[in-house]
Order: structure tokens, then sequence, then C-alpha cells
């Protein structure tokens, strides 16, 4: 049967077939960018699975790509990428998701290739224990975010008899039992049409997309699915509480209460609820709490799998601040059930979650998922209910649910911290601070958005890549249309001309983060509430090459959004106590990073590579650092390194590209005459002959390496075969992804890069293993890199390469975010807009024989910088 769906917003143009086997498929056009994304939506994840099985779901999922009767091991990834694709899958409480994402040329092969990996997964006896070595490796590294432990384990706080208890991705004892019997009765029995959809979206035919779908799933024989449901979750009341300690250097605090499934009419209102308290930098708990440095990240949401609901909050925090923080929480949740969300609080709040909506719904593979899960929930205009749902939900609806569902005799938390530091989260300190009685008045923003200036009429040239450039004295804009969803990326940047001081690292990031904080006549709350009512939050950005700050809003508030960003770069006001409360939040966060297994790995790396200077310094500053840092140096910086230099303007979005121009220039258009300058002089390596190590020690699970060799920067002639060698090396399918996950289950993160900056280069690599294999996993990886100097690429893997890259350049346009990203590297580190016009052409003109000579000139062996974070728990 075939139906056509109605104008919804989100849902308009579907069309949706039921197959005679049971499989749905959908389609839907979206001519926004030359790709198309296939989503399978299987109806079966963690909540499918009985004890013995905990954790199959994520097993079958890994074991989708190990090939099948006609594609051997590795060829469904690699088949994939020679169509220009990428492809990944995750695992849920209630679903497994499969997508692939490539040019819409390839709309056949991605269907034939993903409807064989589906029907006719292979599940080889030899390929499954391999893979399970590889899964325990993921499972270790999850026992390494204190993140991921710590919400978990709220679930298993908050629930006595639900699988949403469980440890989802299965214990490592558990995970070792699972034979080729039991994965292959898991798949039989939940791997069926009717319980798969597959969702379509993408610039092409629906007519022809639903007849290349029926060619590649109508043949599956149907057959009925089996259902083990989850125990109901008996009602009960109370307050539980738990306290981690582990080797962290951070804490982290999850509070949480159980909600309603994602259908139920207060999941919409409860939505709002979170984003009141956590949604950009006007929310309630970042003024109260992310602001004066009590916390230095916090987040909210209602998340609602089908069969459950949980909202819950969540902060990154010093141990000893663990109190107050509790305390601010439980302020903000008793103010939004007593007194509910203010009008402007709610007008702002709604804006960015239905901007976020729209930003989520941009991709193809975005779309594609949401039309599947809306379909698997009921329906597809379920989206468009959702929508106005919360277009209509009323600040008492708010005040409504809050009461109903964060009742304070029912809150769960989990604290992790780090050993020795900070007192226990006890059942006694969570109810005392949750039986609020008195509010503390919320202060209001302070000062008012300044008035957008009308459009100055400009003459915009149309350049290259449809980039149309406008010269003013002061300034360069740069506009790009982009079509699909009405919202506009927006942003005012500089190049970085000179390094942060050595003993200085950090005042750049602290700057730009500092004028967030208040400009012109606006206070930190002010200026939030000011855009994030046009749709969008500020956001900063420090990065090696460039300064700024940016934001993205609904397309129609461009001039608003405008002078905003222009207040906040010409006029931000570095309050001392503002700049104070920024670098102690900034030195937390220096400080947190040694909980992360893969950037604190290159963090050690780089710095062994550049002798902690230029680029061998974290962008954030360190410690030590930032420790000295004051609101006058900031002032200095900002004369100096921003209002000093000419800066660009990027607008990418659904705007009319010549109006946008004009009414940026009537934004922009006075700002004082400067020549433009660009990130052109190159820095030294430390690297000599033999290799730097920088390594620690931790109590983790696993032990991660990260190596850096030296490599082409942005500007050089080999940098594109550099990221040839990359595609070639990493991903699904490439040399290192077989030869140390495929063939030895080494780790389940192998990764390579081609890193390219304006004034260096580097080729890395990253591994993640068990400490009792960590020289096991270097001499395989240094053995893998010495190969590509001894072989070239045969002429399948650099077709392949060739054609990801191509294809990833398309891929790209579907994001107005990343768009704008590309402009501003080209035009600021690059060879100019020109290069944005083909290159893909760039990619092509690769060799075989370029792909070794970067890699004989670079990978040296014993000229690499290392960084090695140890773990020592499990070490034999």
């Amino acid at each position: 049967m075939t139906d056509e769906q109605g104008p919804g917003r989100w849902s308009g143009g579907v069309r949706r077939e039921v197959l005679p086997n049971g499989l749905t498929v959908l389609v839907q056009r979206d001519a926004s960018a030359p790709v198309v994304a296939v989503v399978t939506h299987v109806k079966a994840g963690f909540f499918d699975e009985p004890d013995r099985w905990g954790g199959i779901s994520h097993v079958l999922e890994h074991m989708f790509f190990k090939g099948t009767a006609r594609r051997g091991v590795g060829a469904v990834a690699r088949e994939t990428k020679a169509a220009g694709g990428y492809l990944n899958a995750s695992t849920g409480y209630d679903q497994t998701n499969y997508f692939v994402v490539l040019p819409r040329e390839g709309l056949a092969s991605a269907l034939e290739i993903q409807a064989d990996a589906l029907r006719n997964a292979a599940l080889d006896g030899g390929e499954l224990a391999r893979e399970l070595q590889v899964i325990i490796q993921e499972a270790k590294r999850k026992l390494d975010s204190p993140e991921a432990v710590a919400a978990e384990t709220l679930h298993e706080v908050m629930f006595d008899r639900h699988r949403i208890r469980r440890w989802r991705i299965g214990r490592e004892e558990d995970l070792a039992r699972f034979t080729r019997d039991d994965v292959r009765g898991y798949y039989e029995s939940r791997y069926v049409p009717e319980r798969t959809i597959v969702a379509i979206v993408g610039d092409v035919d629906p007519e022809a997309a639903l007849a290349l779908a029926r060619e590649a799933y109508g043949g599956w024989p149907p057959r009925p699915g089996a259902l083990d449901r989850s125990p109901e979750e008996p009602p009960h009341r109370g307050v539980r509480a738990r306290t981690l300690r582990g080797d962290v250097a951070q804490a982290q605090l999850v509070i949480g209460w159980p909600t309603v499934p994602p259908l139920h009419p207060d999941s919409p209102a409860l939505d709002l609820a979170a984003a009141v308290l956590s949604a950009g930098r006007g929310s309630w708990l970042y003024r109260a709490l992310r602001e004066p440095g009590i916390v230095s990240g916090i987040a909210s949401w209602n998340y609602a799998p089908t069969e459950l609901g949980v909202f819950a909050v969540s902060a990154d925090l010093e141990p000893e601040r663990l109190p107050a923080a509790v305390e601010g929480i439980a302020e903000a949740t008793a103010r939004l059930g007593m007194l509910g969300p203010s009008e402007p609080d709610l007008t702002r709040a709604r804006t960015l979650v239905l901007a976020r909506w729209a930003r989520r719904l941009e991709s193809m593979e975005g779309r594609a998922s949401a039309l599947a899960a809306a379909e698997a929930l009921g329906g597809v205009e379920i989206l468009d209910r959702e929508y106005d749902a919360l277009q209509t939900a009323t600040a008492d609806d708010v005040r409504a649910v809050a009461a109903r569902y964060l009742a304070p005799d029912n809150v769960s938390g989990v604290a992790y911290l780090p050993r020795g530091r900070g007192a226990d989260l006890t059942v006694e300190m969570l109810a005392r601070a949750f039986a609020v009685t008195a509010l503390r008045p919320l202060a209001s923003p302070a000062g008012s958005a300044p008035r957008a200036a009308g459009p100055r009429a400009a003459q915009a040239r149309e350049r290259d890549a449809g980039v149309w450039q406008l010269a003013l004295p002061g300034v360069d804009v740069l506009v790009r249309r982009k079509i699909g969803v009405p919202m506009v990326a927006l942003g005012i940047y500089v190049p970085r001309l000179e390094f942060d001081p050595p003993g200085e690292a950090g005042i750049g990031a602290l700057t730009v983060r500092g004028a967030l904080r208040g400009a012109g006549a606006l206070d930190a709350a002010g200026l939030a509430f000011a855009v994030e009512r046009l749709g969008g939050t500020l956001g900063a950005s420090s990065t090696v090459d460039w300064l700024g700050v940016g934001t993205a809003v609904l397309a129609e508030r461009l001039p608003e959004a405008g002078a905003l960003l222009d207040l906040v770069y010409t006029a931000p006001r570095f309050g001392e106590a503002e700049i104070a409360a920024e670098r102690d939040l900034m030195i937390v966060e220096a400080t947190q990073v040694a909980d992360d297994m893969f950037r604190y790995p290159f963090q050690l790396a780089f710095g062994a590579a550049f002798g902690d200077l230029t680029y061998g310094r974290p962008i954030g500053g360190l410690a030590e650092t930032l420790a000295g840092l004051t609101a006058g140096d900031a002032r200095r910086w900002h004369e100096r390194a921003l209002l000093g230099v000419r800066p660009v303007v990027v607008a990418v979005g659904d705007v009319e590209p010549e109006r946008a121009a004009e009414q940026l220039a009537g934004v922009f258009g006075a700002y004082p005459q400067r020549a433009r300058a660009m990130v052109t002089a190159p820095v030294a390596w430390a690297l000599d002959s033999r290799p730097l190590v920088r390594a620690v020690e931790r109590e983790k699970a696993q032990s991660a390496l990260a190596m850096v060799f030296q490599g082409p920067d942005r500007r050089a002639p080999d940098r594109w075969a550099g990221d040839v060698w990359a595609a070639i090396a990493s991903g699904l399918g490439g040399r290192l992804f077989e030869a140390l996950r495929d063939r030895r289950s080494l780790a389940y993160t192998v990764v390579a890069s081609s890193w390219q900056k304006g004034r260096a280069g580097a080729l890395v690599t990253y591994i993640a293993t068990s400490p009792d294999r960590e020289e096991e996993a270097r001499s395989a990886m240094l053995a893998e890199l010495e190969r590509f100097v001894r072989e070239p690429a045969s002429e399948e893997e650099l077709r392949q390469a060739v054609s990801y890259l191509a294809g990833q350049v398309q891929v790209r346009l579907q994001s107005g975010a990343a768009v704008a990203g590309d402009i501003l590297e080209a035009w600021l580190v690059g060879d100019g807009l020109g290069e944005l016009a083909d290159p893909a052409a760039r990619y092509r003109a690769v060799t075989a024989d370029a792909v070794r000579a970067v890699a004989a000139h670079y990978l040296d062996a014993a000229r690499r910088a290392e960084g090695v974070v140890r773990g020592t728990r499990g070490r034999r």
C-alpha cells in the first residue's frame, strides 16, 4: 500500500510504502544539497534483550559490517567508501540505526549494499570472536569516561526492575560468553521486515527511490519477530543517592527523575522545561551556576525512549563545590514547579528549541533518522504534532509538568568524585537541598539590545564557489546562500597573527570567551537573551589559526544578529569579576582534559612535537598559565589581536546574498580601514632524530597512544595527497582499521588524520587498547605506517579513498555551519575562495606515487612525537 503524507511542516512530501513482506519505506525529496541519506531503523535495542543477552543488540550492530555470503569482511565499508559515502551505526534502548550518506548518484549502490548487509549477515564464528574483543575494548573505553559512568549509574539508581538500569552495551564477562548461536538467534528473531523501516531523504526522485527500495528489499521473506519486553517498573517514590570514587580530575554530578514516554502529552512541555533550565547562556542554571563558576558545565534534558522517560541535569565541577551545585539545581527546579517560567524566559527557550529542531533536520541523515523514529512510534506526522505542541505549550503547562514530575521526594542523584576530595552525595544531602521553601530573586537581564542599522547600498560581487564578496574599508563580508532550513550561520573572525605568549597561554581564548560576559549596555544575561530570542546562542571561536564569535539564528533575524556580534566584537566590557570567573572556569576545564582519553594523549604529543610553544600549547591554556591572567590582559589582547586586525564576516544560510551583504554592510560598514592579513609564518618542530614521548599513568581500563609526525600544512602542494593518505589509512575499511581492529582486535578506536594548519601540518594516529597490549599496539601501528612507505596504495585503495573524499565534499554542503567553516578556512589560512570551486578535482589528481611520497617524507618512526596515557587497571 502507498500513501502521500499531507503538507506538514516536516513530513510534507513523504512517500510511504509498506512492502508485501511488512518492511516500511519512507522517501522525502530534499534538494538543498546533492546528496542522499539511507537510514535503516530496526525496532530492536537494549530494551528488547533478556538478561542472558544483555548487550547483544550492540554486538549485532558491529557484526552488520563483517560481511555477507557475497561480501567479505570489510567489503561493506570499502564499497560504500568507493561510492563516495560514509556509513556508521548506533544502538539505542529501543532501536538500532544504520546510516549511509553519499552523493545522490550512489543511491542504488547504497540500497543494494545496505539490503545485503541487513538481510544476509554472515555472522561467522571466528569473526564474532575477534569482534567481541573489539567491543570489550569499547566497553573499557566507556568505563574510562566519567560522564558515561555517572549517567548510566543514575539509571541503575533510579530504577529497580526496568532494563534501562543495566549497563547498556554489556559487561566484559557477559560479552565474552556470547556464541554465534546467541547472535544468530537474536538476529533471526529481531531483524525481520515487519520491524524494519528504511528512510531515504535527499535530492532524489521519490518514485525512482521507491522502485529501487522495492528491488532491494522486496525479496526479503517475511517472518514474525519475537518480542521480549522489559519488566515493568513498579511505582515507587523516594530520594536515592550514590557516590562513586575513582581516578578522575574533576567531579561529575547527575540528578534525575522518572517521567513519561515520548507520545505522552506532557512530553513537549518537559522538553521546554529542560530548555528553560539549561538551553543557552540565558538559561536559569547557566546564570545561577555556570556564570559564577560554581560548575564548569551544566546541561538538562528530557530523554524518552518508547517505554518511559528520564529528566536529568548534569554538571562538571570541582568536587568541593558539589553542595552548592546541588542546592542551585534544587532551587531552579523548585522555581520551575512553583512559579513557572516568565513569558520572556519561555519565549527564549521555545525559540531555541525550535531552532535546534530545525538544525537537527538540516542534514539528510538527521531528517531520515527523525522520520524513521516517528514512523516507529506511529507515523511520520508525529513530527509535525510535536513541533506544533512545542509552539503552543504555555508557561502554565511548563510549570505544571515541573510540579508533577520534578518532585523533591522522588529525586535521585549520582556523584563521581576524585578519591580524597569532596563530600559524598548522600540521601540526606539530596533531600535537604530539595526541601526548598524559599526562593531567591532571579536577577533580570540588564540592558537593551542595539538596534540594527538599515541596509547600506554596496556592490557585492559573486566570486568562486558561489560566495558573494563585499570588501568594505575595514572588513570583508562573505555570503553564501544555503537553502533547506530557515537559519543562517553568522560570525566575525580575525586571523591569529601571533600565538599567545608562552607564559600567557589561553589569553586568546579568555579574551573571546570573556567578551560574551557582557558588551556595551548589556550584561551577560542581557546579551544571551538578546541573541537567544533570535534563535541562536553566542559562541566564542578560539582555534590555533583564528579568533572570533559566532551564532546561528533564524534567517529573518540576520540584521539584529549582526548588530549583536558587532557589539561583542567592538565593545566587550571585560569586567574584573567577570573575567576572573571565566578564567577560573578555564582552569577547571584545563585540569579536566586529563580525564579525556582522546584529547589528553594528543595534548601530550603536540607538546612534545612543538616543545610547549606555538601549537604545542593547548588553545585553552594550562592551569599554571591561566592563573595569572587578568581583565587588563584581556583588554590588551582584544585591542591588539582583534581590533588591530582586519576581520572577516561570514554568513551562510537561507538568505538572498546581495540583500544580506547590504544588511551586513549597514552593520559593519563603519570599521576603520585596515589591510587584509593572513596566517603565513611557519613554526618550528622540536622533533629531531629520536622519538619524543610524554607519558602519564592513570588508573584507567585502557592505554591510549597518540602519534604525531610532521606533515603538510594548509598551503603545502602535497596536502591533498596527505588527505588521501588519511582516507586510505583510517575509517571503516581503512588499512589501520583492518590491520589493528579487524585482524588483531587491538582496539575499538583507531584513527589516522592529516592535521593541516596555517603554520604547520602533521600526520597523526591514535589507538586505545588494553594496558597489557600497549607495546603490541605501538609496534603494529608503526609497522603499518612503515608499510605505506614500502608499498604504494593499490588501485582499489586509491579509487576508494579519492571517491570518498570527493563525495564528502558534497556531503558537507548539507550544513550551513560546515560551509561557513570551509569559507573561513579558505579565506584566512588557505589559497583563497577559488579552492572551494572544485576540491574534488584536486583529490582525483592524486596518484599512488604521491601518497607513497608523503608517507616516505613524513612517516619516519625516529622523528615522531608520542603522547601516552598509560592505564594501570587490569595490567598483568
